[in-house]
C-alpha cells in the first residue's frame, strides 16, 4: 500500500476490530474472576449474620440484667432452637423493649411482627451456667457464626 493510500484509508479493519475485542474480553475475564460477586455476595451475608447475632445476644443480656437474671422464656438447655414464633419466642420479650425488631437471616428468616415470624438463627443456654449462645446455622462459605455469653 502506497503512502497516498493509507492516508485514504478511513475506520479500522475488521481484524483490528476482533483483536480489541479479544483483549476486552480477557481483561474482562481477568476483573470477573479478582473480583468474584458470589463470594462477595457471600462474605456480606455473613457480616449481617455475625452483627444479627450480636444484637440478639445483647438483646437478651439487657433483657437479664433488667429482670434480676433470669433469661427470656423458652431458651432450651438440651438443643438448640430456632428463633421463631413456633420455637423460641423471644420476639414478645425483646422487641421495643431491647431491640428495635427481630433481626432474620439474610437468606432464610424473615420478620415482620411477631405474630409469624423466623429470623433463622438459633438459642441455647448451657445447663450448667446459665450462658446463652446464638448460632447462625446458615452461615455460607463454611463459616460458623456462634457468640456466647
Amino acid at each position: 500500500m502506497s503512502l497516498k493510500g493509507f492516508m485514504n484509508r478511513k475506520g479500522f479493519t475488521l481484524i483490528e476490530l476482533l483483536v480489541v475485542i479479544g483483549i476486552l474480553a480477557v481483561l474482562l475475564s481477568i476483573v470477573l474472576v479478582a473480583i468474584n460477586p458470589a463470594r462477595q455476595f457471600a462474605q456480606a451475608n455473613n457480616t449481617k449474620r455475625s452483627s444479627d447475632v450480636n444484637a440478639i445476644l445483647n438483646s437478651i443480656s439487657q433483657y437479664q440484667a433488667d429482670n434480676r437474671g433470669q433469661l427470656p422464656p423458652g431458651i432450651s438447655s438440651t438443643s438448640a432452637t430456632t428463633i421463631s414464633n413456633g420455637g423460641t419466642n423471644l420476639c414478645q420479650y425483646l422487641v421495643s423493649t431491647y431491640i428495635a425488631q427481630m433481626p432474620s437471616d439474610p437468606t432464610a428468616g424473615s420478620w415482620t411482627d411477631c405474630t409469624t415470624y423466623n429470623t433463622g438463627y438459633a438459642v441455647i443456654r448451657s445447663a450448667t451456667n446459665n450462658r446463652v449462645t446464638v448460632t447462625a446455622p446458615n452461615a455460607e462459605l463454611g463459616a460458623a457464626i456462634s457468640v456466647t455469653r
